[in-house]
Parts: C-alpha cells; structure tokens; sequence
C-alpha cells in the first residue's frame, strides 16, 4: 500500500513568506527553506523581523487569503487521491493553513502550530516533532505503508531520500546539482507520470 507525502509551499502553492514579504515590502523575509536548511534558524529569524515591524498573525493571514494554488495544482492533487492515499507534510502553520486547503479540496495536511498573543504578535511557534517530514514517512512506513514523496526545499530531502521513491519538483539549481540522484521535474504531468510509474513496480 502507497501514500504519498507531498510537501506544500513550492509544490501546490507558492510560498507564504514570499508572498508575505511583496505585500509587506520586506523584502529579507524573502528568505525560505530553500536558502535556510535550519527551519528553527529559519523562523527565529522572521520572528524578528515581524516584531521589528510590528507585524502580527492579522497581516499574514491577510495576504494568505489571496494566495491561489500553483495552476493546475488542484488538479494534480484531485487526480493524484483518486489513485492513491495523499498527505501533506508541511513546516507551515495550521493558522496559515486553512484559506489554502479549502482552495485545494481540503487534503489532509500535517503541519505546526504558531503561538500567538492577545493582541495577534507570533510570539512563538511549535513545532509537531523534531525532523517531522522524514519522521512522519518513517513512522507511515513502520505501520505498513510504502512510501512516495516529493519537495523543493531542503527540508523535504529527508523524506524523499527515505522513500521507496522521492523526486524533486520545482526545485532550485543548487539542491538539484547538489542531489543529482534524486529525478528532479518542473511540470505536474512529468510528476504524475513519476508516481504512477513508482507504483506500478
């Protein structure tokens, strides 16, 4: 039995931060898992900035709301359940999570949770579990299943690496020569085609 672990931002949806940081006009917080392998590092560092500028939980949602799915990204996806079990494995926050996942039918996703106060200042954030893309392929396959699974970001190499099958997608110059191992793809249709092959073996 196959499911497959997708990651979010990149692969379905672009990036939160970078959408964040055009409306914003801050632009350092441009800076995302695919420039930053320590998530933690990561998002200490835009807890900063955000405190820095008086920016709270309010502005980002309001930018996420106009945040669109990649085109042809609900159809991938839609196609993709309809062939095997699909979760979503993201660093992301449940509170920005939301508006996305009713634009693309409500897939199952696992993902963190930010610590806000009173007044919306993210004073914090917690993580589900330490690692938690490779952890959550490794705890999937110790219940049975095989695992396929796909990312951009260097965040996402643990669980691709980890899988019966993983493949970049959309990834950068960097972490594609840097892994030329991995099969690497630009279109949802070459995906697709990937996975299904991967299944059928």
């Amino acid at each position: 039995m196959y499911i497959t672990c997708l990651d979010l931002e990149g692969v379905l949806v672009p990036e939160i931060w970078i959408a964040f940081a055009e409306a914003s006009g801050i632009p350092e917080l441009k800076r995302t898992t695919r420039d930053e392998p320590d998530y933690e590092k990561l998002m200490n560092w835009r807890l900063g900035i955000l405190k820095e500028h008086h920016l709270g939980l309010k502005q980002i949602q309001e930018t996420i709301v106009r945040i669109d799915p990649i085109p042809g990204a609900k159809e991938f996806l839609d196609e993709l359940r309809s062939i095997t079990q699909v979760i979503i494995i993201s660093d992301t926050f449940t509170q920005f999570a939301s508006p996305l996942m009713e634009k693309l039918g409500w897939p199952t996703i696992f993902c963190n949770s930010l610590e806000v106060a009173e007044d919306g200042e993210i004073t914090g954030f917690k993580m589900r579990i330490a690692d938690a893309k490779l952890a959550t392929v490794k705890a999937l396959q110790s219940i049975g299943y095989e695992t396929i699974a796909s990312g951009d970001s260097y965040n996402d190499l643990g669980m691709i690496k980890a899988s019966k099958a993983g493949f970049l997608f959309k990834s950068t110059d960097k972490i594609k020569s840097d892994n030329p191992q991995l099969p690497a793809y630009e279109t949802y249709g070459e995906l697709m085609t990937a996975i299904k092959t991967a299944m059928a073996q």
